[in-house]
């Protein structure tokens, strides 16, 4: 359709996918613009259908494959196209993580407009299926359908234990076998299912906001200790008794089961009680202490643990490594959640400062530093870019180190400037998302270089990665 005017629903063939793009996407070109396809992998000869017309780029979707690219591999889950989790799984894992890594170095590079020195592989992770500590399942009472069962005897209003379908608050298909997580979670989850079904104990209605079940969180750790959480509408033990007993009867490494009446429009629960069935209030995780050792962690309901536990050991290696710390600094760990990094590095430092925007993390982070014997550190909770000003610095003290770990959106401006003010010898900047780590690098290439930058694969099969950024401060 070259020199004629494109509009939406128009059909592009045999056009080649060139190379992966932010969020998942796949790049290609049409008529001296960019193509941002869904479907597809790179490599891919496709046909698609445009689905946005902008003057500078067009979006579009796949319709037909006509030739299959080499860096492709076969979808191991019968949800693949459907869950929007593992979305990167038809790619050969090798190919995703060169992905990755160019994913780190163009948003620091075009975003950042930063010199960069050269970036280190990228560590992938040594397991990419069943590396997830947590999950979330939610309860419906009209169950998404899917392709295959439309036409067959399976009826509309089906209830379902799944996932949302993604960018559907209210569609939930049901799993049959999820990869991510290891046993016996895929079991558990079907048994409270078929124990909620035999006993017409009613699913939650996402729409019209009524029903009884509402979500199912299974954690695993490292230790081999599980934790469920039942989520309910109100309170009515018979049908919640009959579902947690029927689990703790049926997997007897359960150590902690607890239940959470929610009456509210959200499944939110951080601001609810939640009731220790059965078992301990908390399940424990380990990490090998750098210099040897062992630490352990006591992972609450509430509490936030990296999801893949084996590639956060890896990732706060990087961590440590970079910090180069001899013993006599102070270190600022900031968004420190439940104060992991903070108790990993603290036997190497002189002392350590956690803050935290979550009350509840900080209590956890204080708990864990407890458990474990740990006497040379400190938590603070508060909004950072408030908590974390002068005055706190003049209290507290000025950082040698400062560890950041913030969350997606990177940090608040403020909290940029003061670090500016701070000027502390090194920052370790660890991020979920590079394009608003660069965005910050920007901020504080004022006054640092940054001087190592470490790729990290801690979600295989998704667009996610990792990175560590080392930050020097510039000599005067």
């Amino acid at each position: 359709m070259s020199g004629t005017q494109l509009k939406k629903g128009d059909i592009l063939t045999e056009i080649l996918v060139e190379t992966m793009a932010a969020e998942g996407k796949c790049i290609a070109h049409h008529d001296g613009r960019v193509v941002f396809v869904t479907g597809c992998a790179p490599g891919d000869t496709v046909d698609l259908e445009l689905t946005k017309i902008k003057s500078s780029f067009l979006e579009a979707r796949t319709v037909a494959i006509r030739h299959y690219s080499a860096a492709r591999t076969t979808p191991f889950c019968t949800h693949f196209g459907l869950c929007g989790g593992c979305s990167w799984q038809h790619i050969e894992y090798s190919t995703q993580l060169q992905y990755k890594q160019q994913q780190v170095v163009d948003n620091l590079e075009r975003i950042g407009g930063l010199a960069l020195p050269p970036v280190r592989n990228i560590l992938g992770s040594a397991a990419t299926r069943h590396y997830r500590n947590k999950l979330d399942f939610t309860f419906s009472a009209n169950r998404w359908l899917t392709k295959a069962e439309m036409g067959t005897d399976v009826k509309f209003g089906e209830p379902g234990l799944g996932y949302h379908i993604p960018r559907m608050y209210d569609k939930v298909f049901d799993v049959a076998e999820c990869f991510l997580q290891p046993d016996p979670s895929n079991a558990i989850r079907l048994l409270a299912r078929r124990v909620a079904l035999d006993n017409d104990i009613p699913f939650f209605d996402l729409r019209k906001q009524v029903g009884f079940l509402r979500t199912l969180t299974i954690r695993t750790a490292n230790t081999g200790e599980v934790m469920v959480i039942l989520q309910v509408t109100y309170d009515k033990m018979e049908w919640i008794e009959k579902i947690l007993q029927a689990l703790a009867d049926a997997f007897p490494q359960l150590t902690s089961i607890n239940y959470i009446i929610n009456g509210k429009r959200n499944d939110t629960f951080a601001d609810l009680d939640v009731v220790c069935w059965k078992g301990a209030p908390y399940i424990t995780e380990t990490m090998l202490a750098p210099g040897g050792g062992t630490l352990r962690f006591r992972v609450g309901p509430k509490s936030f643990f990296q999801t893949n536990a084996a590639q956060a050991q890896v990732l706060y290696d990087v961590v440590f490594e970079l910090a180069a710390l001899t013993g006599t600094e102070r270190v600022y760990d900031l968004y420190t959640g439940t104060g992991t990094i903070a108790n990993f590095v603290a036997a190497h430092a002189r002392d350590v400062i956690g803050l935290e925007y979550v009350a509840a993390a900080i209590d956890d982070a204080k708990a864990n530093a407890a458990y474990n014997g740990i006497a040379n550190t400190s938590f603070f909770a508060g909004d950072m870019k408030d908590l974390l000003n002068d005055a706190f610095l003049d209290t507290h003290g000025r950082p040698e180190v400062v560890i950041t770990d913030p969350p997606r959106a990177g940090m608040h401006e403020d909290v940029c400037r003061l670090l500016l003010r701070a000027a502390p010898d090194r920052i370790v900047y660890v991020s979920c998302n590079p394009a608003t780590q660069a965005r910050d690098l920007k901020i504080l290439d004022e006054k640092y270089r940054v001087e190592a930058v470490q790729p990290v694969d801690m979600f295989p099969h998704t667009v996610h990665v990792e990175n560590v950024a080392l930050l020097r401060l510039r000599a005067n």
